[in-house]
């Protein structure tokens, strides 16, 4: 056990000293198959294609059937894509099943819109219906008709702008709305939007206007954001990139959630990163990346990282998002995040500022039984309910939830992990052991022990399923579509199982009920 502890530590130490590549990001259907539409060049892309259509399911879409609301963007782009590929092997068949697919599945825009819908469906979906009324056969695809209203005040307000200025959060859908390359500019990345759908999406149009320079940019990018997934393939591209703040941002905060932040194996790697982002950090805040609009969780996070290293940042930066006691995500968002004003709460609590507002709204978004699962930005109540126990729990050496206890224990799977989809995940399981570990601290005997059992099931199914350097390849982070931060994630699993491994040899020196 010793020996693996160290190879986590050492693992966790060599990824932290990676990220100042950009990011680590797995692959997205999405953005590939929109890439590979406006490519146009269908031979020059065959690998890429092959690679979409062997990521289709067996009903007919793509994306994990498990959570269906995921699924429409994926399968319309791939559907879209290859359907201008028909010469390619397994072209026309994948067609003829996203179309069977699309007209089976029901449609979750028909009366409303879900308070957890990806990232820019609005626009993308309705784009799409109007690109598949040309579509030969008369299919009667989804109208998705709830989101038609949203997509048409986004125009309005498009349409009094001349040009959206660099990084700007509407900027990620660009290829959803975009027509004219003046209406927006490469980043110094040479992004549009630090999207690679959007990125493709302008340089199609740019090229038909010659803009040459500035097309060798997006073209730069779209290869280094293809470099940043694991696929090895020419134009398949991730979800979003690049992620150079979220990514060391995220990796720190779940260090400190399984009590790594400050172990001295780790000590130099996390000394770095948090000297770059107080470099980095504005009074305007901080987004996923540099060069993109700053935003409530990234600033929230960037906050207790700092603090928790020591550095007294200013609280100001994450003030230009309160809205009343809430805090907005990006400014004009349709509907309030969890999990961005549970980072807010316990960025407040840790520079020691007032935060009943955002206490109570945090306590009032729970289920009936006591967890948090309304989440927008990934898919898992796992998360939110991880980051939100360590969030109220701060400061407050004496709190207990007995009732968010109960169920975390009761949701445990037979296997010993835990997971929001039909099968357990390393990824989930880490955030369960995440928050036991918080909890464990402030309970009696008998609540201590009962949590102790839950660790070790959960040490054993983690012994089982674990490997060095392995690459996790469920997606749970809600964007465009569901993907996957590798390193973000990878960090998550480590530092669970380290945390395991810690508590289980504590349980055995100490006698059962022991924490770690």
């Amino acid at each position: 056990m010793n020996a693996l502890s160290e190879q986590i530590l050492s693992e966790l130490r060599h990824l932290l000293s990676e990220m100042s590549d950009g990011g680590s990001i797995g692959p997205s259907v999405y953005d590939t198959a929109r890439a590979l539409q406006f490519h146009g060049n269908v031979t020059g892309r065959q690998d890429a294609y092959a690679w979409l259509i062997a990521q289709q399911q067996a009903d007919g879409g793509w994306g994990s059937a498990d959570f269906p609301l995921f699924r429409h963007a994926p399968t319309w782009a791939a559907l879209l894509a290859l359907q201008r590929a028909d010469p390619l092997p397994g072209a026309a068949d994948a067609v003829q099943a996203a179309t069977r697919f699309l007209q089976r599945q029901p449609d979750p825009y028909a009366h409303a819109v879900p308070e957890d819908a990806p990232i820019g469906a609005e626009l993308i979906l309705p784009k799409f219906c109007g690109e598949a009324a040309s579509l030969p056969g008369g299919v009667a695809f989804p109208r998705h008709p709830a989101l038609l209203p949203l997509r048409r005040a986004c125009l309005v307000k498009l349409g009094a702008v001349a040009t959206l200025p660099s990084g700007h959060p509407l900027l990620h859908s660009w290829e959803a709305w975009g027509t004219s390359p003046t209406t927006a500019c490469p980043d110094d990345d040479g992004s549009i939007g630090i999207s690679p759908a959007a990125t493709a999406a302008w340089r199609a149009h740019a090229v038909t206007q010659g803009n040459t320079p500035q097309v060798g940019r997006a073209d730069a990018y779209l290869q280094a954001a293809s470099r940043a997934t694991p696929s090895g393939i020419e134009g398949v591209v991730p979800n979003v990139w690049p992620i150079n703040v979220f990514e060391p941002c995220w990796s720190l905060y779940t260090l400190h959630l399984a009590g790594l932040f400050a172990h001295p194996a780790l000590a130099e790697a996390v000394r770095v990163i948090v000297a770059q982002l107080d470099a980095r950090l504005g009074v305007r805040g901080l987004g996923p990346a540099l060069h993109f609009a700053a935003d409530a969780d990234d600033t929230a996070v960037a906050l207790c990282v700092l603090r928790l290293a020591g550095r007294d940042p200013a609280v100001d930066a994450l003030r230009h998002f309160e809205i009343g006691e809430l805090f907005a995500t990006f400014p004009g968002e349709r509907n309030a995040s969890v999990s961005t004003n549970i980072h807010a709460l316990h960025a407040l609590r840790l520079l020691g500022k007032p935060a009943a507002g955002t206490s109570a709204y945090v306590e009032a978004n729970r289920n009936p039984h006591g967890l948090w699962d309304n989440e927008k930005w990934h898919v898992s109540w796992l998360y939110p309910t991880a980051h939100a126990v360590a969030a109220l729990a701060q400061g407050k050496p004496q709190w207990r939830d007995e009732r968010a206890l109960a169920a975390l224990l009761q949701a445990q799977r037979d296997d010993g992990g835990w997971g929001a989809g039909r099968a357990s995940t390393f990824e989930e399981t880490a955030y369960a052991l995440f928050a036991l570990h918080v909890m464990d601290g402030s309970e009696e005997p008998t609540g201590r022990r009962r949590i102790a059992q839950a660790v070790a099931r959960a040490l054993e199914w983690m012994l089982a399923r674990h490997a060095a350097h392995a690459l996790p390849q469920t997606p749970l982070w809600i964007g465009k579509e569901l993907y996957c931060p590798t390193r973000v994630v990878r960090v998550a699993e480590l530092a669970g199982l380290w945390l395991a491994l810690r508590w289980g040899r504590r349980v055995l020196a100490e006698g059962a009920g022991a924490a770690p």
